[in-house]
């Protein structure tokens, strides 16, 4: 019995990092992201939805990505869109999103990045330093 406590709480241990990661990213509400922006910060927009397969596959990537470079974590602004709830949102018009799985990278008023629908984290990863650049700039 206490092999198995141990086990249990050492597989949950070992997924504690993946999860801080993944829950840094800040749920949407109308006027955030122009706050960040407003703030001079560099923002990273994830269009999602909870049933979308390409959109869990962009969040593993994204995740990774994060647990392999911390500096992304500390220099952008990680949003999340809930896009069955805010398809007709301000943000999402002003910036052409028509679909779920859609990543977008904003400083200032400029667009930096954009991947549609892409889950390869080697594209992601493009997106995520074009963020950092920017961030560092």
């Amino acid at each position: 019995m206490q092999r198995r406590t141990f086990l249990a709480t050492a597989a949950a241990a070992s997924l504690t990092p993946l999860v801080s990661h993944a829950m840094k990213s800040t749920p949407y509400t109308p006027g955030l992201v122009d706050r960040e922006l407003a703030a001079g910060k560099t923002v990273f927009v994830d269009f999602t939805t909870e049933w979308c397969t390409t959109c869990a596959a962009q969040k593993r990537a994204i995740t990774a990505l994060k647990s392999e470079n911390p500096a992304y974590e500390k220099a952008i602004t990680f949003v999340t869109v809930d896009f069955g709830k805010f398809r007709d949102d301000a943000l999402t018009r002003r910036l052409g999103v028509n679909q779920r799985s859609t990543l977008v990278v904003l400083k200032g008023d400029q667009v930096l990045g954009r991947n549609n629908s892409d889950p390869r984290k080697a594209s992601i990863k493009a997106l995520l330093d074009t963020a950092l650049g920017a961030a560092s700039a």
